[in-house]
């Protein structure tokens, strides 16, 4: 029952991160647009104060919109202020964080093969200091002289982001390595609408409320204001993807997985600074073209090696046909953990030699039919206790991604997505189930022979 209740808080939550989401970065996308398309007024608007200007039509309907240089002639009685978009993202997506990863954090937060915290309690402690510490010292920085400068300011936070982004995959499993980036990103451009942009609009609203000329104070507010509006262009793409990555295990599981959320952060950032480019009048299709090249030159750095047959030892013609003598135990499956163990040869039947002789080497041959139960026990064993149709694993209400794998036949349908899932290293999901190095590869080599 209660993976059955988690399970609908997720999607609740996620439906409202999503809309949120939509919301903002669609905000976000329409205020930069129209602040850099207005164009001069006619002098009539410039003697009421306004810079700027722009003619829109929509849903059969024609909008004049005008933009104030400080204040307007009178101020408005509603004023519409956007600020929920950002804090309600932040806050179900945090919610997310909290039901996916904290509270199943055996599975989807901890790889004991990077770091065994030894407790959820551990795991969860060091992904909140993680991600309220990156955000503590984005602030520290934006409030110093760097902040000031918006060149500095920018390479700054590239450079930081980056070991924050290689720190995250030495901590945490795959996937959650992503996340916790995405989070980071999202502290940030939630943190610079509290604590910067709307405290630079108040300031600037009481003054023209009160009918006061705003001094340097205001003046510095909307200059940190405009870096961290700035900064929140910026990350609104690689964001998206981020929200999106988890779909795509080719991209969080891969062999140097942090390189590659580098390389996205840099393409998705240079294809917005080409619109914002544009959005001023400058048509700069070079700032397409690289993004385009470099994404062309990441899939080709990305792709996966060829998958070829995994020789397995099995037991020969020969001693297929002469049995073990009856106190030699078999050459078989010797511990479920490691189902396709090597098999140990045996003498002939009228040798004296020993049993478990050395002389002898057990044929290689490709994994065939034959092997159909040695894998079904790796199966059962590391796979099945999440692919099944009752899933016994703690955590899962039912399989995950609506996959159940617990025969050959299982297998073969679903063989398009075993192979890189396992291949990858993306399942089992933390390496939960801790199947070995080569459970995996004969689990890769059986399945691409379906």
């Amino acid at each position: 029952m209660g993976a059955y209740l988690l399970d609908w808080l997720s999607l609740f939550f996620r439906w409202f991160h999503v809309i949120a989401g939509v919301a903002w970065i669609g905000a976000s996308f329409y205020f930069v647009w129209l602040d850099m398309s207005l164009q001069k007024p006619p002098e009539w608007k410039s003697k009421k104060g306004i810079s700027g200007d722009l003619w829109a039509v929509h849903g059969g309907g024609f909008y004049e919109i005008a933009k104030y240089k400080l204040e307007p002639e009178e101020m408005p009685k509603t004023l519409h202020w956007f600020k929920w978009e950002a804090y309600t993202t932040w806050l179900t997506g945090m919610a997310m964080l909290i039901i996916v990863y904290y509270i199943n954090a055996t599975a989807y937060l901890i790889d004991p093969s990077k770091v065994d915290f030894g407790s959820s309690v551990g795991a969860i402690s060091t992904s909140l200091l993680f991600l309220f510490g990156s955000y503590f010292i984005y602030e520290v920085i934006v409030r110093s002289n760097v902040g000031k400068n918006k060149l500095a300011f920018s390479v700054t936070i590239f450079v930081l982001m980056i070991i924050a982004t290689w720190g995250s995959y030495q901590l945490f499993s795959d996937r959650a390595s992503f996340i916790h980036v995405g989070a980071i990103l999202g502290t940030i451009m939630a943190g610079n609408v509290f604590f910067g942009i709307m405290p630079a609009q108040r300031a600037l609203v009481d003054c023209v409320r009160r009918g006061v000329k705003p001094g340097p104070e205001v003046a510095g507010l909307a200059l940190m204001a405009r870096n961290r509006s700035l900064m929140n262009n910026y990350f609104t793409l690689p964001l998206i993807f981020i929200m999106i990555s988890n779909h795509y295990p080719m991209m969080y599981s891969h062999a140097h997985g942090w390189l590659v959320l580098v390389f996205v952060g840099i393409i998705t950032a240079t294809a917005r600074h080409y619109f914002n480019e544009k959005h001023l009048g400058r048509h700069r299709p070079k700032f397409l073209v690289i993004p385009a090249i470099a994404t062309i030159l990441l899939i080709i750095w990305m792709r996966p090696a060829p998958i070829e047959p995994v020789p397995v030892p099995v037991a020969s013609a020969t001693e297929t046909a002469a049995p073990a003598p009856t106190d030699t135990p078999p050459a078989a499956v010797t511990q479920e953990t490691n189902a396709l163990a090597p098999a140990t040869s045996t003498a002939p039947a009228t040798s004296t030699a020993p049993a478990t002789s050395t002389d002898t080497t057990a044929a290689v041959v490709p994994v065939a039919a034959s092997a159909d139960d040695a894998i079904m026990k790796v199966v059962q064993a590391k796979c099945s206790v999440c692919h099944a149709a009752q899933p016994t694993q703690a955590g899962f209400n039912a399989p995950p991604a609506g996959i159940i794998i617990q025969t050959p036949a299982d297998m073969k349908t679903h063989q398009a997505k075993i192979v890189p899932a396992v291949q990858s290293g993306y399942m089992p999901l933390g390496n939960i189930t801790q199947l070995s190095d080569e459970e995996r590869q004969q689990l890769v080599a059986y399945a691409s022979g379906l």
